[in-house]
């Protein structure tokens, strides 16, 4: 019998943000998988399709990619160009806390609502990004007296700039984005959905397929089984509730676990720490 496969945690942010600027023709591929901070990722050139959560955008030089905190996605890289992108981990809360009222992460919070998380700049758009890199860099190189307070600084800047740039995307972005409507819904069903039972039949009456059928699309959309989705969408979903307070046995049973000790078993196996450890 094959066993469902599991999404990973990747990668730590042992900071309030870590740049990343990465030039090679191999790149870094990863399964599915998601982090504990927010990321953006800018293609400079190169070739990479890049799946979050049903979503596939093929993105371009100039394009920006939006991945929000414990949002499931995958990379595939054309390995025969040179890959040449900027990463940008953040800590979200160091950000609101910070500068509460400049919604610095807003443009996050958007892309996921939205389901639109690749925004395409115009022109003087990618001038404007060019120049928020190019001194962002320059920062990152200065040692004098003062500079981590400029790379702050810089790092504010590019952020605004990125929000505004999405905020003046309004049109939908469905140029090379693959997508259907039914597993979109059904995802939307399931993350309203995680403290409810959510069996395989009635997923797929909500798509108005037949089991089998539905089976199949989801698993070519999302990479995933359904139960393995699911799961971990109530992981993801029980650790926010214990981030925010909640006990570990009533996020469990909010997520949608009857069964506590299965749950704690689920945890420490897909995040590496106990509940109580998160807790703490």
């Amino acid at each position: 019998m094959t066993k469902d496969k599991h999404f990973n945690r990747a990668g730590y942010l042992e900071e309030n943000y870590h740049y990343f600027h990465l030039r090679d023709t191999a790149g870094q591929e990863r399964d599915f998988h998601f982090h504990e901070f927010d990321k953006v990722v800018l293609l400079l050139s190169g070739h990479v399709d890049y799946t979050v959560e049903d979503i596939t955008y093929a993105l371009k030089p100039w394009d920006v990619l939006l991945v929000k905190h414990h949002t499931i996605h995958k990379a595939l890289i054309d390995k025969t160009e040179p890959y040449d992108r900027v990463i940008i981990y953040l800590d979200g809360k160091y950000f609101d806390r910070i500068m509460p009222n400049a919604g610095l992460m807003d443009c996050f919070e958007k892309a996921d609502k939205d389901g639109r998380q690749r925004i395409t700049p115009d022109d003087g758009q990618q001038e404007r990004l060019a120049e928020a890199l190019e001194d962002y860099e320059a920062a990152m190189r200065d040692e004098e007296l003062g500079a981590e307070a400029i790379r702050d600084t810089q790092m504010v800047k590019l952020l605004v700039l990125i929000n505004r740039i999405y905020a003046s995307c309004t049109a939908p972005d469905r140029a090379e984005a693959t997508r259907d409507p039914k597993i979109g819904a059904v995802l939307s069903y399931i993350n309203e959905n995680l403290g409810r039972e959510l069996s395989v039949d009635e997923l797929a009456e909500q798509a108005y397929l037949s089991r089998y059928h539905f089976m199949r699309l989801f698993k070519a959309q999302t990479g995933s089984t359904v139960h393995a989705y699911v799961r971990q969408k109530r992981l993801l979903y029980a650790a926010r509730l214990i981030r925010e307070g909640e006990s570990a046995a009533r996020a469990a049973a909010e997520s949608g676990f009857s069964d506590y000790s299965a749950f704690h078993r689920a945890f420490r196996e897909s995040f590496g720490i106990s509940p109580g450890q998160l807790k703490n």
